[in-house]
């Protein structure tokens, strides 16, 4: 298996959420990659940035992993593929939802 941060590609660029409808601006430390409002990313990346997945489904947030120095990851689901993908959450993300998910997981 390939090591997915040697395949990071740097996109960091504002967007209207398909789920919310909430303007999302850029993050400006890394590349933002899912909504901070409601916390749902897209399936468009096979690796980081590099907009090569043709699915373009929904991930869903199903369950928060705490890493190191109380950092977090959020697992999603895609609603189109079933394909789990990990994201690290970002500093302005909507910390009520995180802590509400991180006590509903659901299995994957």
């Amino acid at each position: 298996m390939e090591n997915e941060t040697a395949k990071f590609t740097m996109i960091d660029e504002d967007f209207i959420c398909e789920v919310c409808g909430s303007h999302v601006s850029h993050l400006g430390y890394t590349a933002r990659d899912h909504c901070p409002y409601c916390l749902y990313s897209k399936h468009v990346d096979n690796y980081p940035g590099d907009r090569m997945c043709s699915c373009h489904g929904k991930l869903k947030p199903i369950a928060i992993l705490h890493g190191k120095k109380d950092s977090y990851k959020i697992v999603y689901r895609c609603e189109k593929c079933g394909e789990i993908k990990k994201n690290k959450a970002a500093n302005d993300d909507n910390m009520d939802l995180i802590i509400d998910i991180s006590s509903h997981p659901v299995e994957y």
